[in-house]
């Protein structure tokens, strides 16, 4: 496991394409009622990155791209990926305070549904009823994202959260493909990130 960051190019295409996926069994009787288990409570994430342009010139993005690949040695390693489109929140509810909880987990809510953080992109700005707290005097992030506070927060307290974060992928395939289309000019038609569980 590898916290090296995954390279930020410009020539990353616009569509990009973002897929959550859950697995579930779903058992069928001859009646056609269906029984059904979710084996997972939050989803694996899959990315599709295309880069439509890839110097191989003094800007080293081709070699910047490729040799970050082959460091990986494909899909063995993972590495931490600041999504484009979602990596940071403000103001995002962490829970609330009973007096006794000292603990509360870093989430990202889309919609109603929540699902934890772990990689933090920096720190957090970490809130209790309003109030900005300090670390290490009031709380501290351990590597899990867990925010651990030195006294509880007060019962009925909201603990939130400002964070920028990352998340750990690997790459799907052993195989990369890069298509030289002019001189030292390149592409990379898809590269397939995957998220990986905590």
């Amino acid at each position: 496991m590898s916290d090296a960051l995954f390279p930020s190019l410009p020539g990353l295409a616009w569509d990009v394409v973002k897929r959550p996926q859950f697995a579930t069994i779903v058992q069928r009787a001859a009646s056609g009622r269906e029984v059904r288990a979710a084996l997972w409570a939050a989803p694996i994430w899959e990315w599709d990155l295309t880069y439509d342009l890839l110097r191989d010139d003094a800007s080293d993005e081709l070699k910047t791209l490729l040799g970050f690949f082959l460091q990986r040695q494909g899909a063995f390693d993972s590495f931490l990926f600041s999504d484009p489109s979602d990596n940071a929140v403000s103001g995002q509810a962490l829970g609330i305070g009973d007096g006794a909880n000292k603990s509360f987990q870093l989430v990202r809510a889309y919609g109603g549904f929540v699902e934890p953080i772990q990689d933090l992109n920096g720190g957090a700005t970490v809130r209790v009823d309003g109030v900005i707290k300090a670390t290490p005097a009031d709380y501290a992030i351990d590597g899990t994202g867990l925010v651990s506070f030195v006294v509880a927060p007060a019962n009925g307290a909201p603990v939130s959260a400002d964070f920028a974060f990352y998340r750990r992928v690997r790459f799907k395939e052993d195989l990369g493909e890069f298509t030289n289309f002019a001189a030292r000019l390149w592409q990379a038609r898809q590269l397939t990130l995957v998220s990986i569980k905590p």
